[in-house]
């Protein structure tokens, strides 16, 4: 059985690129005369140094545990060759959209990731407002070991597509097009992240968007958009931000009875006991 080593985390090297570009985007939004809310930007940045602690470091340590397992019982060997690297970065954003779309679909996930929409800005700032509470997407992508994807090549992976999620974060940046077919770009995320009712739950590639023109998913942007819930929070508050949600499903859990408790956690965000199920979307309960 061959050691595998943990890899560096790129995030972290790429922390004074991710400084640069804030302040330049900043600059650039000032000269243009855009309205700039401190106060959003200031909690975007907090959500993201506590997601360091309690997404990188505390989840990855278990990813990577469950990764190293899996390698240990690994049905093959694909190395680090082109095939290793594709399957890891490709099996990597298929599940990242798996887990994305599952994150919106089903309220117990969603309690971790409604703090990443719940800025009504879009800029660069909003790519760090990440969840403290998600651990599903380490469980998830842990098994592409068993496949024989190398455990430090996963975790690379998982890297390069959080670094390159980064700068979709903007509305500086117009239509690519012909990338706009194959990779998920400002104007598709911009979709993602609109509280129009055509654009709710659209759009949830990672590095690719095929896989939302594959599964029905995909939406063009083609009228402005509306960042936020369809019903904010009102508050710039970190554990506000953090835990609304897991506080208004334990509330709404509460006053339910029976396997309806269960079934608030794992139906959409909108449904509640005696009505059908609503449609899927960024539905704020509190």
């Amino acid at each position: 059985m061959n050691a595998v080593a943990h890899p560096p985390d790129l995030t972290v090297y790429a922390v004074p690129a991710f400084v640069l570009l804030l302040v330049v985007e900043q600059v650039v939004l000032r000269r243009r005369r855009r309205r700039i809310d401190g106060r959003d930007f200031w909690a975007s940045i907090g959500m993201g140094l506590g997601s360091l602690v309690t997404i990188n470091l505390l989840m990855g340590l278990v990813g990577w545990t469950m990764a190293v397992w899996f390698w240990e019982h690994r049905l093959a060997d694909l190395g680090t060759s082109w095939l290793g690297w594709s399957v890891a970065l490709v099996g990597w954003d298929l599940i990242f959209y798996a887990e994305h779309r599952l994150s919106h679909e089903i309220r117990f996930f969603w309690a971790s990731h409604v703090n990443h929409h719940s800025s009504l800005e879009f800029n660069l700032s909003t790519a760090l407002r990440q969840p403290w509470t998600a651990f599903q997407t380490a469980i998830m992508v842990a098994p592409l070991a068993l496949l024989g994807v190398r455990p430090d090549l996963i975790v690379l992976s998982g890297a390069i597509n959080l670094l390159y999620q980064f700068w979709i974060h903007t509305e500086l940046v117009d239509r690519l097009g012909p990338l706009e077919w194959v990779l998920n770009t400002p104007s598709h995320h911009r979709v993602h992240h609109g509280s129009n009712p055509r654009y709710l739950d659209r759009n949830y590639g990672g590095v690719l968007i095929v896989w939302d023109r594959l599964f029905g998913t995909f939406q063009a942007e083609d009228e402005p958009v509306v960042y936020g819930l369809t019903r904010n929070i009102g508050s710039y508050n970190l554990w506000t931000i953090a835990f609304h949600e897991w506080v208004a499903l334990a509330a709404d859990a509460r006053r339910a009875s029976g396997l309806d408790r269960l079934r608030l956690a794992l139906r959409n965000p909108g449904w509640r006991p005696g009505e059908p199920m609503a449609p899927v979307g960024q539905l704020e309960t509190t």
